[in-house]
């Protein structure tokens, strides 16, 4: 191997698939293929033997996964590229597999030049994630960030708002709430108050559905 090359591992658990990959990259000067497995064990154990530049990963492999392999790889070496192949624009994968630190993700549909192309920007350390599958990523983020912030909004409640927001929620009034708890309907009313301004919603119809809709109360 040169030491201009790009050592490239293949993992699949399909072999046509692999035979395939090894036959494109094999025809790509400054590119060579190191090895190949079926299975995330086998990316594990190459590559603490070969300690390639760039692997290609299947997700859904017996055993270990692509995903959990992954992780180890790059915990062990950071340095190595890895490049999720798959056949899954799930939010899930995508997200698991960027915490795990893929350094690209594409779709196995993608054209042989621009695979060939991905190989090389990851080999040169930086990253690449399919145009729809980056449309995917942003959504979730989007919501994971929408969920944090609502996490941390309803976390500032105390004990006796969240008795509070469970009783609006079962549809009860501020004096039956007033009766149930022992306070006053003055009282329920500067809980209320402040339940409002921590939720960021302007009544107890919005507090409800922010309640129902972050899990914070069982109907």
């Amino acid at each position: 191997m040169e030491k201009t090359d790009i050592s490239v591992v293949i993992i699949d658990d399909h072999p046509l698939v692999r035979e395939g990959l090894r036959k494109i990259l094999e025809l790509e000067p400054g590119i060579k293929v190191l090895d190949e497995a079926g299975d995330g064990q086998g990316a594990i154990n190459i590559a603490r033997q070969l300690k390639p530049k760039v692997i290609l990963m299947d997700i859904n492999m017996p055993g270990t996964n692509g995903v959990e392999a992954t992780r180890i790889i790059k915990r062990e070496f950071p340095n190595i590229g890895i490049i999720a192949l798959t056949i899954h624009e799930d939010e899930e994968y995508v997200l698991e597999l960027v915490r795990a630190g893929v350094s690209g993700y594409v779709l196995k549909d993608i054209a042989p030049a621009k695979l060939v192309e991905t190989i090389r920007t990851v080999a040169a350390g930086n990253s690449v994630i399919d145009p729809t599958i980056t449309r995917t990523l942003f959504t979730e983020l989007n919501r994971l960030t929408r969920r944090r912030h609502a996490q941390e909004e309803w976390e500032n409640l105390t004990e006796r708002e969240m008795d509070i927001l469970k009783l609006i929620t079962r549809g009860k009034s501020n004096k039956e709430i007033a009766v149930d708890l022992c306070i006053s309907e003055k009282t329920v009313k500067n809980h209320l108050t402040n339940i409002f301004r921590k939720l960021k919603v302007d009544d107890r119809t919005q507090a409800v559905l922010f309640a129902i809709k972050n899990h914070l109360i069982e109907i």
